[in-house]
């Protein structure tokens, strides 16, 4: 690891673990699993407390849903160990691409590569 990681990791919480959360993953965490993502779940030995290292950036939408519920502590089991039943009309998860070039842009937007062009607007043009 170089020094400009060191330090970045030293000041900022973005940029993966900080310092005080790898102390604290090291003394009371016990793994519990990882997901497609490679974010890495922990929690105390007594389950007092969950976690999550995320692989990457901090982004909250990077944890799929199944994970997230148990974070939350709305189930028990972790879905690596108690794999949840999803309806064949569901979705997979998606993070969140705002800001990002996949982000969702609707039709007529000037985001889009082909704008589509516009019946209904006419620009003002002085006189």
């Amino acid at each position: 690891m170089g020094i400009l990681s060191t330090l970045l990791r030293a000041v900022t919480w973005w940029n993966g673990q900080t310092l005080n959360t790898q102390l604290f993953t090291w003394r009371k965490g016990v793994k519990v699993g990882e997901d497609e993502a490679g974010n890495i779940f922990y929690q105390t030995r007594d389950n007092a407390k969950r976690w999550v290292i995320f692989n990457g950036e901090a982004e909250a939408s990077c944890v799929s849903p199944d994970w997230h519920g148990w974070l939350h502590h709305t189930w028990d089991e972790p879905p690596n160990s108690t794999p949840l039943v999803h309806k064949a009309w569901e979705k997979p998860h998606l993070p969140n691409l705002t800001g990002t070039v996949m982000a969702y842009a609707p039709a007529g937007s000037i985001r889009k590569t082909t704008p589509q062009s516009r019946s209904d607007y006419e620009a003002w043009t002085p006189e």
